[in-house]
C-alpha cells in the first residue's frame, strides 16, 4: 500500500504595501539629504580660501539659543504627534503650537544674524565666497525651515477647525518626519559652519 501524501495547506502570503505617505516623505528626505551634501561640501571646499575679508572667525556669532530652540521643536513635534494619535485633540493643538512658535523663533534669529553680517560686517553674498557659500547653505536651510513652518501652520488651523483627530495621526507623523530631517541638517549645518568652519 502507498501512502498517499497531502500537502500542508499553506495561508496564502500577503504583502502589505507600506502607507504611500512615509515611501513619500523617504524619498523626499533622501533627495534633499543630496543637495544638503552639495552645499556642504562646497562650504567645506571653499572655507579660508576668501581673499578678502570679512572672515567666519571675524563675523559670526554661534546662536546657540537658537538652536536649541530648534532642535527642541523636534521634542515637541513628537510628542504632539503621540498626543494626537491617542486622540487627545488639545494636547496635540498646544504641543503642535508650541512647535512652530520654537520654529518660529529660529527663523527670528537667523534673520538677526543676517542683519547683523549685512549691516555691521559688509558680508552679503556676493562679498566674497565665504559670503557666497554661507548664505547659500543656511538660506537653503532657511526655505526648508520656512516650508515646514508653513505646513505646520496649515496643519494648526484645520486643527483649530477641528478637522484633525486621530484618523489623520498617520499624515501628520509623516510631516513630522520631514520637520525631524530639518532638525537634522540643522545638526550638520551649525557644525560645518559654527565648529568646522572657523
Amino acid at each position: 500500500m502507498s501512502a498517499i501524501t497531502n500537502p500542508i495547506a499553506q495561508p496564502p502570503i500577503t504583502w502589505n504595501l507600506p502607507y504611500r505617505g512615509k515611501v513619500g516623505m523617504a524619498c523626499l528626505i533622501v533627495a534633499e539629504s543630496a543637495i544638503f551634501t552639495i552645499f556642504v561640501v562646497a562650504y567645506l571646499f571653499y572655507a579660508g580660501k576668501s581673499p578678502t575679508g570679512p572672515t567666519p572667525r571675524e563675523a559670526l556669532e554661534t546662536p546657540i539659543f537658537f538652536t536649541i530652540c530648534l532642535l527642541s521643536s523636534s521634542l515637541t513635534i513628537h510628542l504632539a504627534s503621540r498626543c494626537l494619535e491617542r486622540g487627545k485633540r488639545r494636547a496635540f493643538l498646544s504641543l503642535w503650537s508650541l512647535t512652530i512658535l520654537l520654529g518660529a523663533l529660529f527663523m527670528y534669529g537667523t534673520a538677526r544674524e543676517w542683519h547683523r553680517l549685512i549691516y555691521e560686517h559688509g558680508l552679503t553674498i556676493s562679498t566674497n565666497l565665504f559670503g557666497t557659500t554661507y548664505y547659500s547653505l543656511v538660506g537653503l536651510h532657511a526655505f526648508h525651515v520656512t516650508a515646514g513652518l508653513l505646513m505646520l501652520s496649515i496643519v494648526l488651523l484645520f486643527g483649530l477647525a477641528g478637522h484633525v483627530d486621530r484618523n489623520q495621526s498617520v499624515r501628520v507623523e509623516v510631516l513630522s518626519l520631514y520637520w525631524h530631517f530639518v532638525d537634522v541638517v540643522w545638526v550638520v549645518v551649525f557644525t560645518v559652519v559654527y565648529v568646522l568652519g572657523r
